[in-house]
């Protein structure tokens, strides 16, 4: 298992990425042009392909094994109002994943994906981050490290996805820290809040950023400060598997704003990222089209534990079968003048 010993090895790790295998991503091009198709003809599902192939290092990439795993986590904002539900839900429903009761036990099994909810510390919340920290150093860093612990080698997908009261108030905030731009410009309804808790979250976050605008603005710091425990184990998860060359599917708006601080320090962490979808919160768009990640579906989804990334790794997967068991013009005797 790869891990993060201290927080200057994460750092280290994410200022030194490993890039996807540039022999496998030319033999996967060859291999498209003499399938027998017009060049081009699947569109992005031959983009795919080639992105699999790179980063597993083969030109005829395959998935034997692919995980969803489900971080889960508790925020101290919630006290301020910033959510339709209370913050007992996240324990209740992460007792629905583990009995196999919520949508993404459906959609994970229709994906064929394993999956693993990993609760961190659902009976100890962050400290509200309007007035401090919403974790210590060791908190953060062993939220990162938990996260890697879910990422294998010899997984050929990482599918992600979360849980917890409050977090889209959390993601706004990274995003708002990470990128700029005025608290407003990034809050959603979430959960469904109506006008006056969307108000609440905005002037929440504004109180975050205001308390934290004298520390420093590494991944780290950022993460630790107006993060979650959750949030932090989704950021952990995608640098590890960027160190094991795992591709990562990620889900809506909480999910990519875990690596938003990544992003900020380093723009080459997506890399090995596919958006799985864009959700219907708004600030989801424009954090994507910042990271320059094109989701693959837009299905007004909202739901959050890697729903949307669940249902988008249908379409890896028959992008990758295309890919795979499609014969050459060669193999069909079929004429390649066209």
């Amino acid at each position: 298992m790869t891990s993060f010993s201290s927080i200057a090895a994460f750092e280290a790790a994410l200022a030194d990425l490993r890039e996807p295998d540039a022999g496998a991503v030319a033999d996967a091009r060859v291999r498209q042009a003499k399938l027998t198709k017009p060049a081009g003809s699947l569109g992005r599902l031959e983009d795919l392909a080639i992105f699999f192939a790179g980063w597993q290092g083969r030109a005829r990439p395959h998935i034997d094994r692919a995980r969803a795993a489900i971080f889960a986590g508790n925020h101290g904002i919630a006290v301020h109002g910033v959510s339709a539900f209370p913050p007992s839900v996240t324990a209740q429903m992460v007792a629905n994943f583990e009995s196999g009761g919520a949508a993404i036990n459906a959609l994970s099994e229709a994906a064929g994906l394993e999956l693993a909810v990993v609760a961190l510390d659902l009976d100890r919340p962050t400290a509200d981050f309007t007035a401090a920290p919403a974790m210590t150093e060791a908190e953060c860093l062993d939220a990162l490290n938990r996260g890697a612990a879910v990422v294998e080698p010899d997984l050929d997908l990482l599918v992600l996805g979360e849980m917890g009261i409050g977090n889209s108030t959390a993601a706004a905030a990274l995003c708002a820290r990470s990128f700029g731009g005025d608290a407003a410009a990034w809050v959603g309804p979430g959960t469904g809040v109506d006008g006056h808790g969307v108000g609440r979250k905005v002037a929440v976050i504004e109180r975050a950023l205001a308390c934290h605008a004298g520390a420093p603005r590494s991944a780290f710091e950022t993460l630790r400060r107006v993060g979650g425990r959750e949030i932090a184990g989704l950021a952990g998860a995608v640098l590890c598997a960027r160190q094991l060359r795992v591709p990562v599917l990620l889900d809506g708006f909480i999910c990519t704003s875990a690596i938003a601080p990544l992003a900020a320090e380093n723009p080459a962490i997506t890399a090995h990222c596919i958006a799985g979808h864009c959700s219907a919160e708004p600030g989801h768009r424009r954090l994507l089209a910042l990271l320059g990640l094109d989701p693959l579906l837009a299905l007004d989804m909202r739901l959050g534990e890697g729903s949307g990334a669940a249902v988008a790794a249908n379409i890896v997967r028959s992008a990758l079968a295309a890919h795979e068991r499609m014969a050459t013009f060669a193999e069909a005797a079929v004429s390649a003048s066209l």
